[in-house]
């Protein structure tokens, strides 16, 4: 399999099911009343996470530390693998995984500071003291600068996703679990900003399939999908059918939903 028809592969369900939502979201009011109905108090004007210690403290700050020591770990990891001769077969998948969720929050970090979106905390439906604007609709000059889109939090949630090339080609199983591991977190980071009032439910979908397809493309493009060297390879399942054949994916259960696109 090609480098291209990889990256296709794993691609296409995501970007069909990213367009679906992005454009329901884009083109209804569906965003702000999912906000009013789950995550906004509206007898007491505020919002149901807001001052919570389980979504500012565990999730907000504590998950933000979580992914930073991960990356860190991995970086970690990779120094010591020139350091230890041994363990040189985990350089390229722990260098990966670092820069991998570096470059989508990074990334997803930079569209913050250029699209100049409120917070649905800061509009006035809400309590706030700006009106809604579309996402490609003009905003007033005289209004300050607004870095709220898309979720950069969710977006750290979603780097995990990495795991799921980190690991795909050597076992099926962990593959699927990196990949099921990215998805939860990144929903529960996102899930956790909306009860706080600080993204939409749109925000989040933008950061999944920007992380998602960063993270595809480093993987297939620039380490030309192939992270470990197979023949230093000590299987911890002891079976040759928990590897991957040569340019294969993983066989992923109908609950991993479309994005591993396989």
């Amino acid at each position: 399999m090609s480098n291209r028809s990889f990256f296709w592969r794993h691609v296409r369900a995501p970007l069909l099911l990213f367009a679906l939502m992005a454009g329901v979201l884009a083109t209804t009011p569906l965003d702000r009343q999912i906000a009013h109905t789950l995550f906004f108090d509206e007898a007491h004007s505020r919002w149901l996470g807001a001052g919570t210690w389980w979504a500012n403290a565990l999730i907000h700050k504590g998950g933000a530390w979580l992914v930073r020591l991960l990356v860190v770990g991995a970086l970690a990891l990779w120094v010591t693998t020139y350091i230890k001769p041994g363990l040189a077969t985990w350089r390229r998948p722990a260098l990966y995984f670092a820069v991998s969720t570096l470059l989508g929050v990074g990334l997803v970090g930079l569209l913050k500071a250029l699209t100049n979106v409120d917070c649905p905390w800061d509009l006035t439906e809400f309590g706030g003291r700006f009106s809604f604007i579309d996402l490609f609709e003009h905003r007033p000059v005289a209004w300050r600068r607004a870095q709220c889109f898309p979720s950069g939090h969710a977006s750290a949630g979603y780097a995990l996703l990495a795991l799921y090339f980190t690991f795909r080609e050597r076992s099926r199983r962990a593959g699927q679990f990196g990949l099921l591991a990215g998805l939860a977190v990144g929903l529960i980071f996102g899930l956790a900003q909306q009860s706080r009032g600080a993204h939409f439910l749109s925000h989040d979908v933008w950061s999944a399939m920007l992380v998602w397809t960063a993270e595809l493309a480093l993987y297939t493009f620039a380490f030309k999908a192939r992270l470990w060297d197979r023949s230093q390879w000590e299987s911890n399942e002891g079976t040759a059918a928990s590897r991957l054949p040569d340019g294969g994916t993983c066989s992923l259960p109908p609950s991993a939903g479309p994005v591993a696109g396989a």
